[in-house]
């Protein structure tokens, strides 16, 4: 199965109610190797372990079929510091 960063934005946004998404197929296009960002309120209170873990589950199978996943994750509020805006 080979994802695009257009699937994985969708799926994010649907799972993991991300109010915004940064994803970048990093591995030249072949979808075997994502970055991400995802802003969402469902990690309020979690630590980052918390919160990879959290995204982990909700993209279990579209995870296991790729090489490589990174993620960063914020809150709205830690995005806004974060960006000054």
């Amino acid at each position: 199965m080979s994802l695009t960063s257009e699937y994985l934005d969708d799926a994010i946004r649907n799972r993991l109610e991300a109010v915004y998404v940064e994803c970048a197929d990093t591995s030249g296009g072949c979808g075997q190797a994502f970055e991400v960002i995802i802003v969402s309120p469902v990690f309020a209170g979690k630590n980052r372990l918390m919160r990879h873990r959290l995204v982990n589950q909700a993209l279990r199978e579209e995870i296991n079929s790729i090489h490589a996943f990174t993620q960063k994750n914020y809150t709205p509020e830690e995005w806004t510091k974060l960006h000054g805006a």
